[in-house]
């Protein structure tokens, strides 16, 4: 198994723990410190000692804690019919862990990120998550795909526009 598959599994797990206790709803003075035990764990009991990628687990993990909030409303706006809480635990966090890597890890290609939740909910979801899943993510990366264009045609619009000023002067 890919090792920066490994460290996916071991978020989810993580992911799945912490929403499982309600983590996300009832923060508390402990809430760190039950984190940090609940990472450790999975992390120990999921990995091996040439696990190389504890990092990058703990990085997402603390993107989606991070940007919760910003994630939860993209799953509710991009899966109108299934409000938040109605999702299984499963395909939550699944689609927690792919828009955080399609927004904030960008070192993971966005086709890259959208496969793997994929092979997460074929893992650990249902018969229809890994469909539902891509049709969330799906509609997410061709979203982010239009504000890019968006933004490179405004910049090269802005570009030229300085050009010709400059020619000009």
């Amino acid at each position: 198994m890919n090792q920066r598959h490994l460290a996916r599994m071991i978020s989810f797990q993580i992911l799945y723990q912490l929403d499982f206790i309600n983590f996300f709803d009832q923060k508390t003075e402990k809430s760190n410190e039950k984190l940090e035990e609940i990472l450790n764990y999975n992390i120990k009991e999921f990995s091996n000692s040439s696990f190389k990628y504890e990092k990058f687990s703990r990085d997402l993990v603390s993107k989606i804690l991070e940007n919760i909030k910003k994630i939860d409303e993209l799953i509710e706006k991009f899966a109108p019919d299934w409000p938040i809480k109605k999702i299984s635990l499963t395909d939550r966090n699944i689609l927690r862990i792919g828009i955080a890597e399609l927004l904030f890890l960008k070192e993971t290609p966005p086709k890259v990120a959208i496969d793997e939740a994929i092979e997460l909910a074929k893992t650990f979801g249902s018969e229809t998550s890994g469909r539902f899943i891509n049709g969330v993510l799906g509609a997410i990366y061709e979203e982010i795909k239009k504000k890019e264009k968006a933004e490179k045609t405004e910049k090269t619009e802005k570009t030229e526009k300085t050009e010709k000023t400059d020619w000009h002067s």
